[in-house]
């Protein structure tokens, strides 16, 4: 069994919020799943999908940000799941917009939620995946909290189906290739729009 947990704030007045990046884009592949993420567990909204003979939960943590760990501990306790299966969806300030990072462990970047999952399980080794909001010359927090435009969501868009598509291939491959297959990618298109920009200097 793999647990997605996708990090948001819960409320309709965070709805395609920055900070919910990593819920929207769990909300995208719930869609591909043809299921709805709507059931009430876990101090959280879930969805148990059975795909290629294996149980996914897909969570969506309701506690707000900076208590997510202990909503995905109480799921992973109940269903015995080993953090190793855990990954994690979330806003990343440090990547530019629409940019996917797959990582094994690190520290937070000062990310609450992160922060908070890592405190509640115990350690850095939880998997990740980073979906980039790009940086603010404001303040922070209004930034996060804000909504994404019309034009940065035509960007988050295919970005939400491939942090879909990341996730799946989490699950059937296994984090080492999802993030050679994945942070390739990323690779492969920041130096396409770096010679993009090149040209039309």
């Amino acid at each position: 069994m793999k647990i997605l947990v996708g990090l948001g704030n819960p409320g309709p007045e965070y709805a395609q919020t920055r900070h919910n990046a990593g819920a929207m884009a769990l909300d995208e592949l719930a869609a591909q799943l043809g299921v709805t993420i709507t059931e009430k567990r876990f101090q959280s909204l879930s969805a148990l999908v059975n795909w290629r003979g294996e149980k996914l939960l897909l969570l969506k943590p309701q506690t707000f940000m900076n208590l997510s760990g202990h909503a995905v501990v109480a799921a992973a306790s109940f269903y015995k799941v080993d953090f190793n299966d855990i990954l994690v969806l979330y806003d990343d300030m440090d990547l530019p917009l629409g940019q996917l990072r797959l990582r094994r462990s690190g520290n937070s970047g000062g990310h609450k939620g992160i922060a908070s999952v890592m405190e509640q399980c115990g350690k850095k080794e939880i998997a990740r995946l980073r979906i980039g909001i790009s940086h603010s010359l404001y303040d922070t927090i209004d930034y996060v909290l804000g909504k994404f435009s019309a034009e940065e969501m035509t960007i988050l868009k295919p970005a939400f189906q491939e942090a879909a598509a990341a996730c799946l291939c989490f699950c059937s491959e296994g984090l080492t290739k999802a993030m050679n297959q994945y942070n390739q990618k990323a690779k492969k298109k920041k130096e396409h729009d770096a010679v993009l920009e090149q040209k039309t200097e």
